[in-house]
């Protein structure tokens, strides 16, 4: 019955969001004042952008007459005025420019005076803060122009600003939040001896539930905003950054900021950490959280974590039936090795999907995929989103374009258009299609294949102590380290070995000496084994047969074609 017929104007199947200027895990040069003014960019160039729209619009509207509703608006009747809609936009356009004014006058306060950074915002009148407001606006000319029979014109131009607000809003993207987990326990064990009843970060799980429980229930704020400012012997300098972070979300208006993910999350004490900071700091509406499973381990007992938190009927409460888990692909992968780690993600999400079905939960995966297969990367990006685990998209599917991928997918208008196409193909046919779950014997050798795999790779990264030394000297990840073209710091904390770098540097130093090392690492060990065994024709069947295992298969033996151990080599010399 929907066939051939177009989507509704405020309908937007495409969204996009970023996390460039509020993503400060292990990167201390994002401050809130950073994120504050990334935030008002984004409201300026917005309203710039449709500011000229909508001049443009001007010219397509010599109309001279108009609804009673587009009228009122205006403040005149039928005839007083000769190009009602050309006099409703100038109305409009005047708004959208007073809006960038603001903007500006507020980003460049930031620089001026960082202790009172936030200018007076105007009059809700004077300019466009929420986008409900402007796609209103939208809609009367919309409806304005079709009731005087001038549907062509309603349906141009027109119609494509419509989308474009649906799609962008008055933000151009919301900015997600990223902070590690212990940066949050951090802050609330200052607060807690700040308070005097004790240290946090010494309480047992289940204490801290409690606690935090409790603290979502009360209705008195734990700490007066500043405080920590006049206590620098109780508060640290990270917990101070952590603790005007959320003071930051609480002042920054609708659209303005996405989703709050949580890098390292453990424990059902890591979410609820967030929303208690949140609540303290007087956030309004409470940014949706999204605890980032990374690890193997992470990724195992992230079911057990996210069961927590179901069971507890104040958790329920407050994210209204619906939840978003964001997986980490690249360093599960750096952890465990691919084979291992793409098996524990199918798993993951298989058993996350089950328990939200139980609790009723709306359940929205986020996938860290970076562009190389490495990180979780699959060029074939349809056949990548059909060999995820049946009944774990349904129909949502959030997922990251990060660095290089960004101006490969979406640099220009064709390709931008091309790949929105491959997503909604994709996800629309993971919907419709009828794709066999893994059975118990195929289950059973991936079980046997990841901790073959998992073995082969840590012995080599883990426990032969000449490795380290051998990465450092024969790839340029110390010298990757020192440019200029990352989003953060190389590593997560200065000292450290291979488990506290970041996953780009890591695959970015093996991919400079065309080894590729942590992409094959140890699946042919696990291969081989059994194709050596009994059970080989059993693998033969599940790559004939499983669409997710002849994935992974195929980009190992993708990436294996384009490696040049002769290059590697001269590297290892």
């Amino acid at each position: 019955a929907h066939l051939s017929k177009p989507l509704p104007l405020d309908v937007a199947p495409i969204k996009f969001a970023s996390w460039m200027g509020g993503d400060r895990d292990g990167n201390g040069f994002v401050t809130p004042d950073v994120t504050r003014e990334v935030c008002l960019m984004k409201r300026m160039k917005a309203a710039n952008l449709f500011r000229t729209d909508l001049e443009r619009l001007q010219g397509d509207v010599s109309i001279t007459h108009g609804s009673p509703e587009l009228m009122a608006l205006i403040g005149t009747t039928e005839g007083a005025v000769r190009e009602p809609y050309r006099a409703f936009l100038t109305q409009m356009i005047d708004k959208l420019q007073n809006t960038a004014n603001w903007a500006e006058q507020a980003r460049d306060a930031l620089h001026r005076d960082s202790t009172s950074p936030m200018v007076d915002t105007p009059s809700k009148d004077s300019i466009y803060l929420d986008q409900d407001e402007l796609t209103n606006d939208l809609m009367v000319i919309h409806r304005s122009l079709c009731g005087t029979g001038n549907e062509a014109t309603a349906d141009g131009f027109l119609s494509d600003i419509i989308r474009n607000v649906s799609a962008f809003g008055l933000t151009l993207v919301p900015l997600d939040i990223r902070q590690e987990s212990d940066r949050h326990e951090e802050a609330l064990d200052c607060i807690t001896r700040y308070l005097g009843i004790g240290s946090y970060t010494e309480w047992d799980e289940e204490t801290k539930i409690s606690w935090l429980v409790q603290q979502l229930g009360s209705k008195r704020p734990l700490i007066r905003a500043g405080v920590w400012d006049e206590c620098p012997k109780i508060f640290t300098p990270t917990s101070m950054d952590t603790l005007g972070t959320f003071e930051m979300i609480a002042e920054q208006h609708e659209g303005s900021l996405g989703a709050y993910v949580i890098s390292q999350a453990t424990t059902a004490s890591d979410v609820l950490a967030v929303y208690v900071l949140q609540k303290d700091a007087g956030v309004q509406k409470p940014l949706r959280v999204a605890p980032l499973f990374e690890t193997l381990d992470d990724l195992k007992g992230a079911t057990d974590t996210m069961e927590s938190l179901f069971s507890l009927p104040t958790y329920m409460g407050i994210i209204g039936g619906s939840q978003e888990i964001m997986i980490g692909y690249s360093d599960s992968a750096k952890d465990a090795g691919r084979l291992a780690a793409s098996w524990s993600q199918y798993e993951t999400q298989e058993k996350l999907a089950e328990l939200a079905e139980k609790f009723n939960i709306e359940l929205t995966f986020f996938h860290g995929k970076g562009g190389t297969v490495g990180r979780g990367g699959n060029p074939a990006t349809f056949k990548a989103i059909l060999a995820h685990a049946p009944d774990t998209i349904n129909g949502r599917f959030r997922v990251t374009e990060q660095g290089e991928m960004i101006n490969q997918n979406f640099g220009h208008g064709d390709r931008a258009e091309r790949t929105m196409d491959i997503y909604t193909a994709a996800v629309l046919a993971e919907k419709l299609t009828e794709r066999p779950k893994p059975n118990d014997e195929w289950r059973a050798m991936m079980d046997k294949l990841s901790d073959i795999s998992c073995d082969a790779y840590r012995n080599i990264v883990r426990e032969d102590e000449r490795f380290v030394p051998y990465f450092r000297s024969a790839t340029p990840e110390l010298e990757l380290s020192k440019l200029n073209i990352g989003s953060r710091p190389a590593k997560r904390k200065a000292g450290g070995g291979v488990e506290s770098l970041r996953a780009i540097p890591w695959i970015f130093a093996w991919t400079q000496t065309r080894l590729n090392l942590p992409t094959w690492l140890g699946v042919g060990e696990a291969v081989g084994e059994v194709l050596a065994s009994d059970d080989g024709d059993k693998l033969r069947e599940m790559y004939r047969d499983f669409e997710s295992f002849r994935t992974t298969i195929d980009l190992v033996e993708m990436v294996l074609a384009k490696s040049e151990p002769t290059i590697a080599r001269h590297y290892d010399n």
